[in-house]
């Protein structure tokens, strides 16, 4: 698992995080964890092994939407971004 944080243009913090090749459950207990300790404004960028359809209502209770984005051929990446306090 790599994670890095960069400064986004438009503001906020942008987070990296690569879970590809981590056996279920853990990408969504990385991932989760993660959205629970960023601070307001950070988005996270994340890249999986497969769609995680069990993480998308885990994130919509924490306040989080996910939106797929472009990425590598073989690869589920997806930007999370708080939408509720």
């Amino acid at each position: 698992m790599i994670a890095a944080a960069a400064t986004c243009s438009g503001g906020g913090e942008v987070v990296q995080i690569d879970v590809r090749g981590l056996a279920p459950p853990e990408p969504m207990v990385t991932i989760l964890a993660l959205c629970a300790k960023v601070p307001p404004g950070t988005r996270i960028v994340v890249r999986l092994d497969r769609d995680p359809v069990f993480l998308y209502p885990e994130l919509a209770e924490q306040g989080w939407a996910a939106s797929r984005v472009a990425g590598d051929a073989g690869e589920v990446r997806l930007e999370l971004e708080r939408v509720a306090p």
